[in-house]
């Protein structure tokens, strides 16, 4: 099988496909990219998995009339598990600047990568995308390192040769996620995505693993503190990444009752009550900060309370329009990138609750196999993640605090 005439073409390579290429629709779509690059392709083996668990295999011959062309197509479909029949072994260049990567440098995704070095293929550590990949020769070791974290003389994988990626199979994904055949849920039963993010909640806590929330300061505004304070009590929730916020509107709900000024149990809007948010980051600030605060008696209940009494790390990342900020915020963008990046490698589950731009964040910095939720009332958030690369998240298009109250119900019906 062939996708056009090769009379024009005079550079050709093998590469191959395995796994579940055919019900992932890894294949057709290899071959579309193959397509729109300019090349041409020939299917010279295939083997179609007979039962659903069964692998298949495929290679192929691409073809382009320029030596450029194909080494851009190349590197185009070995993002998507294409890789060459002729294994050759990573090309590696000494990084000669700190702080930027060899020209030429791999780019990598957020899926499963190898590479080949001496002739055998390494696993690539802290798997992250729009990374540089550094390999230690003595150690055979290979890992992804942010571009701002590069040392001079380390040696960093260039070009795509002796690089493979394996993708994400259908069957990975959809796993615990029955509920959703489409990134974004806008139509579909809200009960029933409920219950399975409750479920995915409950198995993550009974196989000792941990979940991540990153949560906005919607969480607050629409009165689902009690909600998210109960996931964290009960043990559901034991890491939070959120901004500057979150964590003073939850803070001003503990010590005045309000939010943004407004009464969470009346809806009035109280006077000068748009000062309560500068005045609990004030009071905060004076008492050394956040654990200090509760240390001392002084914050008694919200969602960073219960982060502090049931040992929940936190991790509070700001903003340049942030007021204060609270003490334990971060305002280094790179230190808390750096911070997250070492947070979330022993982190199974991610639930992102209304903040468009640290679900982006988080998004990035996670691997391809660690499920991800976005829930939000806006579905451009969970479309940016997916555009990003983010490919793994599903979204829930609803309100935050029906969804919470739902969640909480759910779980503790699954726990008894």
């Amino acid at each position: 099988m062939a996708a056009a005439s090769q009379s024009r073409e005079s550079f050709v390579e093998r590469v191959e496909l395995s796994g579940h290429i055919i019900d992932s629709l890894l294949l057709p779509k290899v071959l579309d990219r193959i397509m729109a690059a300019g090349g041409t392709f020939q299917i010279e083996q295939i083997t179609v998995g007979q039962a659903q668990t069964d692998p298949s295999y495929a290679v192929l011959a691409v073809s382009a009339e320029t030596a450029e062309r194909l080494q851009e197509i190349l590197a185009d479909i070995a993002n998507h598990g294409a890789i060459s029949v002729d294994s050759r072994d990573v090309r590696l260049a000494a990084a000669d600047i700190a702080g930027a990567f060899p020209e030429g440098f791999y780019s990598t995704t957020n899926q499963r990568t190898q590479v080949r070095l001496a002739g055998e293929w390494l696993v690539v550590e802290r798997q992250e995308m729009d990374c540089g990949i550094v390999v230690d020769r003595q150690a055979k070791t290979a890992r992804c390192r942010a571009m701002t974290e590069v040392a001079i003389g380390e040696e960093y994988v260039v070009g795509h040769a002796g690089v493979r990626v394996m993708p994400e199979d259908r069957q990975a994904r959809s796993r615990g996620f029955e509920f959703m055949n489409s990134p974004v849920s806008t139509e579909k039963p809200k009960g029933v995505a409920i219950r399975q993010i409750a479920h995915e909640l409950v198995r993550t806590k009974r196989e000792g693993g941990k979940a991540l929330l990153v949560g906005g300061p919607a969480i607050v505004h629409t009165g689902s503190v009690e909600h998210v304070s109960k996931l964290i009590r009960g043990g559901y929730i034991r890491r939070l990444f959120a901004g500057n916020a979150l964590a003073t509107h939850d803070i001003e709900q503990a010590l005045f009752g309000t939010s943004l000024g407004v009464r969470l149990d009346s809806g009035d809007i109280i006077e000068a009550g748009h000062e309560h948010h500068l005045r609990a980051i004030n009071r905060i600030r004076r008492l050394g900060g956040i654990r200090a605060a509760v240390d001392a008696g002084q914050l008694n209940s919200g969602i960073m309370y219960e982060c502090v009494k049931n040992k929940v790390e936190f991790l509070l990342a700001g903003s340049i329009r942030d007021d204060g900020p609270l003490p334990e915020v971060i305002t280094d963008t790179l230190a808390a990138q750096k911070k997250m990046r070492e947070q979330i490698r022993d982190v199974n589950f991610c639930l992102m609750v209304a903040t468009t731009l640290h679900s982006i964040a988080v998004g990035n910095l996670l691997p391809a196999w660690v499920k991800v939720v976005c829930v939000d009332i806006n579905p451009s958030t969970v479309i940016k993640l997916a555009d990003r690369g983010s490919f793994q998240t599903v979204g829930l298009v609803t309100d935050v605090e029906p969804f919470f109250r739902a969640l909480v119900s759910d779980v503790e019906m699954l726990d008894k």
